[in-house]
C-alpha cells in the first residue's frame, strides 16, 4: 500500500526543484550567494546595485529562496526595500550551489530541440544524470546535512521525472492501455533502445517493474502518471528559467521580443492549457454547486449566459454547459431560453482550441479575442457585433485576473501600506506592492458595473507568506507558483489581500460560497462568487 501523503511531498519538492535550482544557479554564477556567505545580510537595494541587477526580478528569485528556508525575507514599512538575511540552511546550500549546474544545463541543451520530440542527444545528456543520480550526485545522505542535502536530490529529481512526466502524458503514455498491463519499450516509442533506459531509471524510482523486457506501472508509478498534468504548469515555463541570467542580471525584455507579435517566448503555451486544464478539475465540484443553484432560480432571475474570460482550451465552458443542461431547470428550457456562451482569450492559439474543442462537444459559443483589462471594449464589442449585454451574463475565470497586463494606476493611495509579502515586477522593474493593490483596485473597479448584478465567479491564484511556505515544504506548490508568475510579470496576491482590495472596489465574496484549497493557513486557491453588496 502507498503512502499517498508522502508521494505528494515528493511531488510538491519536484516542484520546488524545477524553479530553485535555476534560481540558484543564476544567483550563484554571479557571486550573489556567495555575498551571502560573506556578509550574512544586503539589502534589496544594495545587492541592484553591486550586480548590477533588475531589482524587479532579483526580488523574485530572492523570495525563492526565502520560500525555500534559504534567506529571510523582511518588508521595509511601505515597501520601500526589502531586507535577506541568510539562514543555517542557506549556509548549507550556498557552498554547493554548482551541484545544480548539470540539471540547469540540460534544460538550456533541451530547449534547442523540438519541444514534443523525443530526441536522441538531450536524451543521452538526460541519462548521465540518471548516473550521477544513483550516485546522488556526491552528497552525503547520512550526514550532519543529510535533511537538506536528501532536499537538494528530490529537487534534482524533479528535473529527471517532471519534464519527463509531461513529455509522456502529453504523448499518450498514460493511455489506459499501458496503464493496465505490461509492455515493451518498442509498443509505444520508435527508439526503444532510448526509451528502455528511462524505463530503466523508473524501475530505480520504484515506478515500474520489469519482467521478461516487459514493463508495468507499480502502484507508485500510477501516483505520478495520474497526476503527471501537476507538473505541466511549471515545467511549462521553462522557457522562463533558461534565461534567467538574462531576466535577473541583462536584458529583461529578451523573452518579449517575439517576432511575429503573437508567439510567446516565456512559456509553452500548448503546455500550460494541457498542464493547468488538468489541475482546473478539481475545483469544478465547487463551481457545481453554485451554478445549478444559480440556474435553477426563476428564469427572469437568471443570467442569459456565461462568459468565460481567459477560456484557455473551452474545458470550463464544456463542463458549465454540461452541468446546466444536465442538471437545471434552465436545462430544461434551453429551446424557448437559450443559453449565450462566450468564450474570450487574449491568446490566439487558445481561441483555436476552444472553438475546435466546442464544435467536437456540438455547443455552440461565441469565441473571441479580448483583454482581461479592456472590459468596457469587451462590452462594447459584445453589444455591437452580437448584440450580447456583458451586464446580463455571468462572468466567470480561472486563474487569470492576476494575469492582467501591467499599467500605472491612475490613482495612487499615498497611504495604503499593503499587508502582501509577495515580489512583483515589470520587464524587471520592481513594482511596489502598495502599486500592484491600487492597479488591482483599479482592475476590479473597471469590472464592478458588469458582475454587480449576476457576480464574478473566479477561481484565483494566491501567494503565500515565505516563512509559511518554507515551514511546510512538501506541503505546498507555492514556491513554483510564485518563482513562475513572479518572472512572468503576474500578480498574485494573498487571499486576505485580493478580498480587501476586491471590498474597496464595492465587490465581495459571497461567504456561503467561498472556499479555498487547502483548506487551511497554506490555502493559495480560491474560488469567489464576487458581486455588489446588497442592502439587507
Amino acid at each position: 500500500m502507498i503512502n499517498k501523503k508522502e508521494l505528494r511531498g515528493k511531488l510538491f519538492k519536484h516542484l520546488d526543484g524545477l524553479v530553485t535550482a535555476p534560481t540558484l544557479v543564476a544567483l550563484n554564477g554571479k557571486g550573489v550567494l556567495a555575498y551571502f556567505l560573506e556578509h550574512g545580510q544586503a539589502n534589496l537595494s544594495v545587492l541592484t546595485s553591486k550586480f548590477n541587477a533588475n531589482e524587479g526580478y532579483l526580488n523574485v528569485a530572492l523570495r525563492v529562496l526565502a520560500s525555500q528556508g534559504m534567506l529571510i525575507q523582511e518588508i521595509e514599512k511601505n515597501h520601500k526595500d526589502v531586507h535577506y538575511k541568510i539562514t543555517d540552511k542557506g549556509a548549507v546550500v550556498f557552498p554547493i550551489a554548482d551541484v545544480y549546474n548539470d540539471v540547469v544545463d540540460l534544460i538550456k541543451l533541451s530547449g534547442q530541440y523540438h519541444p514534443r520530440k523525443f530526441e536522441r542527444q538531450p536524451f543521452e545528456a538526460l541519462h548521465k544524470l540518471f548516473i550521477k543520480y544513483k550516485e546522488h550526485f556526491g552528497l552525503d545522505l547520512n550526514g550532519p546535512d543529510s535533511r537538506v542535502h536528501k532536499e537538494i536530490i528530490d529537487h534534482i529529481e524533479g528535473f529527471l521525472v517532471g519534464p519527463t512526466l509531461v513529455h509522456l502524458g502529453m504523448g499518450g503514455m498514460f493511455h489506459k492501455y499501458f496503464m493496465e498491463t505490461s509492455f515493451r519499450p518498442d509498443e509505444f516509442h520508435s527508439d526503444p533502445e532510448s526509451f528502455k533506459k528511462l524505463l530503466d531509471f523508473l524501475v530505480h524510482l520504484g515506478w515500474f517493474t520489469m519482467k521478461n523486457e516487459n514493463y508495468q506501472f507499480t502502484e507508485t508509478g500510477l501516483f505520478f502518471a495520474k497526476r503527471a498534468s501537476a507538473y505541466g504548469v511549471t515545467v511549462s515555463y521553462l522557457p522562463t528559467f533558461r534565461h534567467l541570467d538574462d531576466l535577473i542580471f541583462g536584458d529583461p525584455h529578451v523573452l518579449r521580443q517575439s517576432g511575429n507579435g503573437s508567439e510567446e517566448l516565456h512559456v509553452d503555451r500548448e503546455m500550460n492549457v494541457w498542464g493547468s486544464g488538468g489541475a482546473h478539475s478539481n475545483y469544478f465540484k465547487v463551481v457545481d454547486e453554485i451554478i445549478i443553484e444559480l440556474f435553477n432560480r426563476p428564469i427572469e432571475e437568471q443570467p442569459k449566459g456565461i462568459l468565460d474570460m481567459g477560456c484557455g482550451n473551452g474545458a470550463f465552458l464544456q463542463h458549465i454547459f454540461t452541468v446546466i443542461d444536465h442538471h437545471t431547470l434552465r436545462g430544461e428550457l434551453l429551446d424557448e431560453h437559450p443559453l449565450f456562451l462566450v468564450g474570450v482569450d487574449y491568446n490566439e492559439a487558445a481561441l483555436k482550441v476552444t472553438r475546435r474543442n466546442l464544435v467536437q462537444s456540438e455547443i455552440w459559443a461565441k469565441v473571441i479575442w479580448g483583454d482581461i483589462g479592456k472590459p468596457d471594449r469587451l462590452a462594447k464589442d459584445l453589444n455591437e457585433n452580437y448584440g450580447i449585454d456583458l451586464k446580463e451574463l455571468l462572468n466567470v475565470r480561472t486563474f487569470l485576473d492576476h494575469n492582467r497586463i501591467w499599467e500605472e494606476p491612475e490613482k495612487v493611495n499615498a497611504e495604503r501600506d499593503s499587508d502582501s509579502s509577495g515580489a512583483y515586477a515589470f520587464r524587471g522593474r520592481r513594482i511596489s506592492n502598495n502599486l500592484v493593490e491600487d492597479n488591482l483596485l483599479q482592475h476590479m473597479l473597471r469590472w464592478a458595473p458588469y458582475v454587480e448584478k449576476f457576480g464574478l465567479l473566479a477561481i484565483e491564484l494566491h501567494t503565500i507568506d515565505p516563512h509559511l511556505v518554507a515551514s511546510a515544504l512538501g506541503k505546498t506548490a507555492a514556491t513554483a507558483y510564485d518563482a513562475t508568475h513572479g518572472f512572468s510579470d503576474q500578480y498574485i496576491v494573498e487571499i486576505e489581500v485580493f478580498h480587501q482590495v476586491c471590498a474597496e472596489a464595492g465587490l465581495f465574496s459571497d461567504h456561503q460560497v467561498f472556499t479555498k484549497f487547502p483548506n487551511s493557513e497554506l490555502g493559495n486557491i480560491s474560488v469567489n462568487l464576487l458581486r455588489g453588496k446588497r442592502e439587507s
